[in-house]
């Protein structure tokens, strides 16, 4: 797995950040149009901090998988190969 940081602006409702709705990668802006799954990382630990994932779709029907490292309000691009991981970015 590969973490390419990203900018990512967001919706905020009850809370900061409460999820994406677009990002830029390389100058480029990808508009978010579905989120298909979101999950939370709970336990912390050196290899996993806490942090939201986020398995979306932009208008141009392309799927990735963004995290938000909440500690540092960071926010990657996941990029797995792993066929166990279930999600690839070409």
């Amino acid at each position: 797995m590969k973490l390419v940081p990203i900018k990512v602006e967001c919706h905020s409702g009850y809370k900061a950040d409460e999820y994406p709705v677009c990002f830029y990668m390389l100058h480029i802006k990808y508009v978010i149009s579905k989120i298909s799954d979101r999950w939370y990382q709970a336990e912390p630990s050196p290899d996993l901090p806490v942090a939201d994932y986020f398995k979306v779709c932009t208008g141009s029907n392309r799927e990735f998988l963004i995290k938000h490292e909440l500690e540092g309000d960071q926010w990657y691009l996941v990029i797995a190969d792993d066929p166990m991981f279930g999600f690839s970015n070409n």
